[in-house]
């Protein structure tokens, strides 16, 4: 337990440069799985992880040793020094603790509220789309049950009909794969380790990389798709000036110039798209590692403060 529990605490270090080779490499959709899938499991372990590192200090105040059952302080394999300096150890992982709890319970809370005045919102419309008579251009995906299409008038004139097409395409596709579900993810996720918080960013874009590619396969048109998403964040100047909530999703965001070329890219040659896809696999195998490795060392330093626990309470010899 000396060296493992700081794992889960140091791996999210080294999340981010891989993730952002991730997106560019490796298919949008499997791209969000892994970041999902990388950014949740790392949360979990560096919490866990402050969780180990609180419990031999604590085993050195009286009243927790009795309610133990502890004949002597847990010291035997235990992740910080003895004594004052375990205790003072112990005291600075459990305010690191109470601030991931606090912020974490903070972050659900505000998510709901968030949820909720989408809810309200999307109640407002008598089908998938909600028209607002507004001249600001702006069009964005708001989850609910069902979740709805929000879209401005001064975002319709500013598109063609085939462009318009296409822009619903994109905020549908966000609708049906439930893409607020891969953000609030990160979002928490980032609140438990600050370190998560670059993986905020390719996330996004890989989610925009998704709906891209869902836009085009439904108009059949790629180079429709492009134009439809650079004529709308060009006219959307100010995205988010209209009071969008903060759970909705639009094909404005993220950096359009690079998903504009994404789509107008894939007609290169197949062999540099298996190049692409095998390349992919490097950053996302040591993405994976890391969330591996993360788990591992957690439930190994686990198991070595069961056993020291066992020889403070005498059940057990040290070794």
């Amino acid at each position: 337990m000396i060296y493992t529990v700081w794992l889960p605490l140091l791996l999210p270090f080294l999340a981010g440069p891989a993730a952002r080779r991730l997106v560019s490499r490796l298919a949008p959709r499997q791209a969000v799985r892994v970041l999902a899938l990388t950014a949740a499991g790392l949360a979990a372990g560096s919490t866990a992880a402050l969780a180990l590192l609180v419990v031999p200090g604590a085993t050195h105040v009286p009243a927790v040793a009795e309610l133990g059952r502890l004949l002597t302080p847990v010291t035997v394999h235990a992740a910080v020094a003895p004594g004052a300096p375990a205790v003072a150890g112990a005291c600075v992982a459990l305010v690191l603790l109470v601030m991931c709890t606090g912020l974490l319970v903070r972050g659900l809370l505000r998510h709901r509220a968030q949820l909720l005045r989408a809810r309200r919102l999307a109640a407002r419309a008598g089908g998938e789309l909600l028209v607002l008579p507004d001249e600001t251009p702006d069009a964005y995906a708001l989850p609910g049950r069902p979740g709805r299409i929000v879209v401005t008038a001064g975002m319709l004139r500013a598109l063609s009909p085939g462009e318009r097409e296409a822009l619903l395409a994109h905020e549908r596709s966000h609708l049906r794969g439930r893409h607020h579900r891969h953000t609030a993810v990160m979002t928490l996720a980032a609140l438990c380790h600050p370190a998560l918080g670059a993986l905020r960013e390719p996330l996004a874009y890989a989610l925009e990389r998704c709906a891209d590619e869902d836009a085009a396969r439904a108009v059949g048109d790629r180079r429709l798709t492009a134009r439809a998403i650079a004529k709308a964040a060009l006219a959307a100047r100010t995205p988010g000036s209209g009071g969008r909530p903060g759970l909705a999703l639009a094909a404005t965001a993220g950096p359009v110039p690079r998903r504009v070329a994404a789509l107008l890219d894939h007609g290169a040659a197949s062999g540099s798209a298996r190049n692409r896809r095998a390349t992919g696999l490097a950053p996302a195998c040591a993405l994976l590692s890391c969330l591996a490795l993360s788990a591992l060392s957690a439930v190994d330093a686990a198991g070595d403060l069961h056993t020291s626990i066992e020889i403070a309470q005498g059940e057990r010899r040290p070794r």
